[in-house]
């Protein structure tokens, strides 16, 4: 827009291109655009490209249905994949999603992120671990 008003007040293109820090080539397009359509026609315009598989409602009954867990959906482990999350997508709205497509919507629409379970054994016991480096190891190591 401050480029519209470097073309009102007569100004050169390589002028414009030094106080905006671009190049020429991007003012020369800049005016063309200008002169067809008014400083309106340089405003920003919604990116264009092929349209969402899932409009926001279908997006909306996806997030509900994952936030019941891999389990109400019929899966063992309560572990969402890429996979399960695609074959959930296509049973709650028909529509098939590649594994690409399924981790844009969990990133990009649902604003999930990769979260990956520990690996830690259900067995584990903390205090016997802390008794054991308190009160073995030192053992064990001394008698080297």
């Amino acid at each position: 827009m401050r480029a519209a008003e470097l073309f009102e007040q007569g100004r050169s293109g390589a002028e414009i291109a030094r106080m905006l820090g671009v190049g020429e080539e991007s003012v020369r397009r800049w005016r063309r655009v200008w002169e067809e359509g008014g400083a309106g026609g340089l405003r920003r315009r919604p990116a264009s490209g092929r349209p969402p598989k899932l409009d926001d409602a279908q997006v909306e009954r996806v997030r509900t249905a994952l936030e019941q867990g891999a389990q109400a959906h019929g899966f063992e482990a309560d572990l969402w994949t890429l996979e399960r999350v695609g074959l959930v997508v296509e049973r709650v709205t028909g529509v098939v999603l590649s594994r690409a497509s399924v981790w844009r919507l969990l990133t990009g629409r649902l604003g999930w992120s990769l979260q990956r379970p520990e690996r830690r054994a259900v067995e584990r016991n903390e205090s016997e671990i802390a008794r054991w480096i308190a009160h073995e190891w030192p053992r064990i190591k001394k008698g080297r």
